[in-house]
């Protein structure tokens, strides 16, 4: 039986359930910077009563709005948003946005999804599963997804220290519970300001429970010189255009991801509304597979004999699991 048969058959036989569950996310030049955002929403549309997406006003030239707007769904709301980089600088733009999409979801639980993550089809059936057994468990307020980060193509990602394993992704609809720092997690905020994201006094982790499922980041897989545009605007929206100015000065204008053969390979499937994006890759002569990183540049984290090493002693002793590095979340493992 097929992921989606699967979901039917689940659908149709608990028909007393009334969970309702909003997709949400934010967005801002997707198409310029190459950013999946229409295979993002579509993955979880199956199992959203709708989805939720702020587009901040973009260049000119992007195309972002009609990209969303071909998907051609009701369940798609689109809000309209400009964005104040001075008013809510460090990257807490980023969860300012989130949390204005927060605001008009109106489902039970609330499923958050940056504009390059993407959920394989085989995964809704257990989401919705979840969502429905604890909808009234009130000492759960989240809901914990494992991860995959992708880099450089779509048959690599990292198996390395510093790469977070796990994130909050599904919440409660609850006014305290905000989007948090640079938007990576959430936090419940009592008589938050609206303002300062990454305040850490009065602020609370999450309790969540794990669903069996992964996020696919695909954040990191773009062509060269797009992902040097995007980890421009980034640093843009958390360092500054006057900063950025001068760290791009004399960079080059594609990113170098650096040797292939220090990351995992992946042999499984992607997920099925990814597969014409995946098809566009053309990029492949201007990897790198083997060999020694280039020493003009800053090396990558997983680069470094440090996280190198920590990433050895994780995946050899330590069954995968990291030692510290960020936790944004209490995990009830009884749920």
């Amino acid at each position: 039986m097929s992921s989606n048969q699967q979901l039917a058959f689940f659908t149709f036989f608990c028909p007393m359930s009334k969970t309702t569950i909003s997709g949400f996310s934010m967005v801002r030049n997707a198409t310029k910077l190459y950013y999946p955002i229409k295979q993002a929403i579509e993955s979880i549309l199956p199992i959203v009563d709708e989805f939720v997406i702020a587009i901040g006003k973009g260049d000119e030239d992007d195309t972002t709005r009609a990209e969303v707007e071909s998907i051609n769904s009701p369940k798609v709301k689109i809000i309209d948003t400009f964005w104040d980089l001075e008013k809510y600088p460090r990257g807490m733009e980023n969860a300012h946005q989130t949390d204005i999409a927060k605001s008009h979801c109106k489902g039970d639980w609330l499923f958050y999804l940056q504009a390059d993550e993407v959920v394989h089809e085989k995964y809704l059936p257990a989401i919705k599963k979840k969502c429905e057994e604890l909808k009234d468990d009130n000492a759960v307020e989240g809901l914990l997804f494992r991860y995959k980060h992708f880099w450089g193509d779509y048959n690599h990602f990292h198996v390395s220290h510093g790469w977070y394993p796990n994130e909050v992704r599904i919440v409660r609809n609850k006014p305290e519970i905000h989007s948090w720092e640079s938007a990576q997690s959430f936090r419940r905020i009592p008589n938050f300001d609206g303002l300062n994201y990454r305040q850490q006094e009065g602020t609370f982790k999450l309790k969540v429970a794990r669903v069996e499922a992964y996020i696919y980041h695909y954040g990191w897989v773009r062509p060269p010189h797009y992902m040097q545009n995007k980890k421009k605007a980034l640093d843009t929206v958390h360092k500054g255009s006057k900063r950025v100015g001068e760290i791009y000065k004399d960079a080059a204008q594609d990113f170098d991801f650096g040797p292939m053969n220090l990351l995992g390979g992946f042999k499984e499937t992607h997920p099925k509304v990814m597969q014409g994006w995946i098809a566009r890759f053309d990029w492949a002569d201007k990897l790198q597979l083997t060999g020694k990183p280039n020493p003009n540049r800053k090396p990558h984290k997983h680069e470094k004999t440090k996280y190198r090493i920590l990433t050895f002693i994780e995946q050899t002793f330590l069954g995968g699991r990291q030692l510290g590095g960020f936790r944004n979340f209490i995990l009830l493992k009884s749920k």
